[in-house]
């Protein structure tokens, strides 16, 4: 009814409905313990190696202890190991990963009278989530991002250009050549990442130029297709405009920071987390990746569960008490530096090389353009029962979707949403075929990919 509603309203009324929307979600996010944690990490900025880790290690033992009192999963699986909340028996616990995330969420839910905030997500191995915060979690999560982000100047307010997974455009704004809507409250522009096609290009880019962000925040696919038209049409984006561009939902290759920096005349800053709720890795002014400690417990670890420098990450993250995520196998790769290194930043936690992630698939719809990872992966949002999906493109105008469901929660009208979800990003006139199948394949290499684009050699801009 909310979305009917906004889909009738003069453009003008639907940036003053984005403006309300976000105004209650900030009070949520900004309210409460959010200003004792932002103050807390930024005097935490200066702590010692030896100050993060012990830090680390009592955030550990308390998050152990919470999680055994009130999830009934855990207490169940963790309440014969010995020295369970100690940080140095953690190869002790069990690893779990989505599958069994999804199959037990009821019961590693804690139960307490505290009013949960609840998270649907997608995910980029195609299986639909439903974790649940609590406030203060979420208040903490984004006092980290908002300490990350203003090491580089930003705070909520200052002029931002957005690329998410909102579907936020009407017919006419298409017809009219208008690819964005305005939270002039916020002073935040949401650029749509669903119409990312040569045709359009022309328009977010001037747009940009015109408009000037002081940030840019988001999937970096879509901003570098941006700068890819940018520079292949000449066009010269102001200097000093933008101080900084913070990426999101998807990994970065050097290429695409070469391109995304070299048009835009600023720096990308990079962070790691999840939807789930997984502890933070950022950039640094230097450029270098910092294991965030006060925020959880990061494992890199082999196919046989033994720490390795470049591997498997699974994670413990300390602000996921309503939905306990302790060795949690996320899906993703790093390959973590030298231990004994430091960085002349200031910051002393611990480094990574690389985060190995997942690269730029995605799918192209002639309607709108290309179809990224993070935009493919939020086609679940909404929904219940599926396990698991994979779509598989072997046609411009055609999709084949494979679903593995559970049928004790999907149904017509779950299906309906995800039909729905996906025309919101490929348009009208692609044919969606849905496949039900018991089981997805995995690569040769072990890894599941939800996106297999098998016509890029015909796609062109």
């Amino acid at each position: 009814m909310k979305e009917r509603l906004y889909k009738l309203l003069p453009h003008k009324l639907q940036n003053m409905l984005i403006a309300v929307y976000n105004k209650k979600a900030y009070k949520l996010r900004y309210g409460g313990a959010y200003k004792f944690y932002r103050e807390e990490k930024k005097k935490n900025r200066s702590l010692t190696r030896a100050e993060l880790i012990a830090l680390q290690k009592e955030r550990y033992k308390s998050f152990i202890h919470f999680a055994m009192e009130h999830s009934p999963y855990y207490a169940n699986t963790l309440k014969n190991i010995d020295g369970v909340a100690d940080i140095g028996n953690i190869a002790s616990l069990p690893v779990i990963d989505k599958e069994i995330l999804r199959s037990h969420i009821d019961t590693i839910v804690v139960k307490t009278d505290e009013k949960f905030d609840v998270h649907k997500t997608g995910g980029t191995t195609g299986k639909s989530l439903e974790v649940k915060f609590f406030a203060r979690n979420t208040q903490e999560r984004f006092a980290f991002l908002d300490d990350f982000r203003a090491r580089f100047g930003y705070e909520l307010g200052k002029k931002t250009a957005w690329f998410s997974g909102k579907s936020i455009l009407t017919d006419k704004d298409v017809r009219k050549h208008r690819f964005w809507k305005t939270d002039v409250l916020h002073k935040v522009r949401y650029y749509s990442t669903f119409h990312i096609k040569n045709d359009y290009l022309k328009y977010y880019v001037e747009d940009l130029i015109k408009y000037r962000p002081e940030y840019f925040v988001g999937f970096p696919s879509t901003i570098l297709d941006i700068a890819k038209y940018g520079i292949a049409n000449n066009y010269q984006y102001p200097e000093d405009a933008t101080k900084a561009i913070f990426p999101t939902a998807e990994t970065i290759t050097s290429e695409m920071r070469t391109v995304i920096e070299g048009f835009f005349k600023t720096k990308m800053y990079d962070q790691y987390a999840s939807s789930e709720g997984a502890p933070f890795i950022f950039e640094c002014i230097q450029g270098n990746l910092h294991l965030e400690l006060q925020s959880g417990v990061f494992e890199v670890l082999d196919d046989n569960d033994s720490p390795t420098q470049s591997g498997r990450l699974v994670v413990t993250s300390f602000t996921t008490e309503g939905t306990p995520l302790i060795r949690y196998d996320i899906g993703d790769s790093i390959t973590l530096d030298d231990p004994d290194k430091t960085c002349s930043c200031g910051n002393n936690n611990l480094l990574v090389k690389e985060i190995l992630g997942r690269t730029d698939d995605y799918i192209y719809s002639p309607e709108n353009g290309k179809i990224n990872l993070g935009n493919i992966s939020n086609t679940l949002k909404n929904t219940r029962g599926i396990k698991s999906f994979q779509v598989v493109q072997d046609a411009l105008n055609q999709l084949d979707i494979y679903l593995v469901t559970d049928a004790s929660e999907y149904n017509q009208k779950v299906e309906t949403t995800f039909l729905n979800n996906w025309r919101d990003r490929v348009g009208s006139k692609m044919v969606l075929n849905l496949h039900y199948v018991e089981e997805n394949p995995v690569e040769k290499s072990g890894k599941f990919r939800i996106v297999k684009n098998n016509i890029k050699d015909l796609i062109h801009g």
